[in-house]
């Protein structure tokens, strides 16, 4: 009986359950993670925010004080200074956003001849570190570490002083076929197109397009029938005997402005600065030897049985690497080949040790001493390399994508 009163005794009035059930399973906001990390990033958030906006606030205050504008209205003032090369019509009453242009150009353009000639000879030097010829091989070995060890300031310096600056003076310049070479430069006669010389240009073109066609063509008469066809062949008889034939029926539409000495100088013709020479000759060879080895890694990635199954086939050792081994190697070759293109693309800012007028000589160093904008030029250089870098990136990413391997 005194269970039962006891009993009784915990249950309300009313009949209703009692309300000490069991805890309840939410957790606090504190113990849910995603509410906690939640937290955090808005602190983050607000504190970077709070760190860019002293920074901009101090640097706006600072430039005030000293009677420093900011903006880019600079870019249309006169920029008063010449510039050794430049691709495109430059003088000095150009304006300051002329000079950006000028600067550039002048990088892209050292930026694609480096890649272009650190791709064929790390790719050559690569194949031939893994040479049966003994001598072929340790001499590919020995040039890699030679120039990957050496740093790449002092190989510009060595091509530009030790090299190009003791070549002769102008007026005892080396000539050769209508060229000549001194310590200003190569200097070589400029093709001057006439009349009828746009017809060749089209002829080029046309066959540029008809040898992309045949290439498409043969892939896929390949892959049905197995059968190849001389597809460089063709298109190197297309591109280059179309054009040919049409220059000769138009009558050769084609002169040359020869080079000449006129005082402590040559006038005429196309010079290439000694300054461009030295830079694109260090990216190279300084680049290709990190090519060189990822090209190697790349080759030895591939197994071992592919190559046997070759030679079982009776394929020769030059087909074997060129339809076997490199369309494989080159899916591992590919993504640490995109880095090395972007370590080029970016040392050539050392182009400013030896005078070359890049864009990090001609726009961040003169430019912005002459207008002192620093905020704005520092700004506008960073871009132009991180959309470089970026544009480089996407595009071998993309090719990387298309060489991969497809599930059937």
């Amino acid at each position: 009986m005194s269970s039962d009163m006891s009993n009784s005794s915990h249950k309300p009035d009313d009949g209703s359950e009692p309300k000490n059930g069991p805890p309840s399973n939410q957790p606090k906001f504190w113990n849910d993670p995603k509410k906690r990390s939640l937290l955090f990033q808005v602190i983050l958030l607000a504190a970077l925010g709070f760190v860019f906006y002293t920074i901009i606030d101090n640097t706006l205050t600072n430039l005030e004080q000293r009677g420093i504008t900011t903006g880019f209205d600079f870019l249309t003032r006169e920029a008063g200074f010449g510039i050794a090369m430049s691709l495109i019509d430059y003088t000095e009453a150009s304006s300051y956003g002329m000079t950006f242009i000028v600067g550039l150009l002048n990088t892209i353009l050292i930026a694609v001849m480096g890649i272009i000639a650190a791709t064929i000879l790390g790719f050559i030097l690569g194949v031939a570190r893994l040479s049966d010829n003994w001598l072929i091989a340790k001499f590919s070995a020995l040039y890699i570490e030679v120039f990957r060890n050496i740093p790449l300031l002092l190989q510009i310096f060595f091509w530009y002083y030790a090299v190009l600056r003791t070549l002769p003076h102008p007026r005892q310049s080396i000539e050769f076929f209508g060229s000549f070479i001194n310590n200003r430069g190569f200097i070589f006669p400029a093709p001057v197109p006439e009349d009828g010389f746009g017809v060749v240009l089209f002829g080029l073109l046309a066959a540029i397009i008809v040898s992309w066609l045949i290439a498409r063509w043969a892939n896929k008469r390949q892959e049905l029938t197995g059968q190849q066809f001389p597809v460089y062949l063709t298109a190197l008889g297309l591109i280059v005997g179309v054009p040919l034939l049409l220059f000769l029926l138009s009558g050769m539409p084609l002169g040359l402005d020869h080079p000449e000495l006129k005082g402590f100088n040559f006038k005429g013709g196309i010079t290439v600065i000694p300054e461009l020479i030295a830079l694109w000759l260090a990216l190279s060879i300084y680049t290709a030897a990190f090519i060189a080895e990822t090209v190697r890694a790349g080759i030895l990635a591939v197994s071992h049985g592919q190559t046997e199954a070759a030679t079982a086939l009776g394929m020769s050792k030059a087909k074997t690497l060129r339809f076997i081994v490199i369309p494989q190697a080159l899916r591992v070759v590919i993504p640490p080949l995109t880095s090395q293109y972007l370590n080029l693309t970016k040392n050539s800012s050392l182009a400013t040790a030896i005078g070359y007028p890049d864009l990090v000589n001609v726009f961040a160093g003169t430019t912005l001493n002459q207008t002192g904008q620093a905020i704005e030029v520092i700004a506008m250089t960073m871009a132009v390399y991180l959309t470089l870098s970026l544009l480089t990136s996407l595009f071998m990413n993309w090719y990387n994508a298309r060489i991969q391997l497809s599930e059937r």
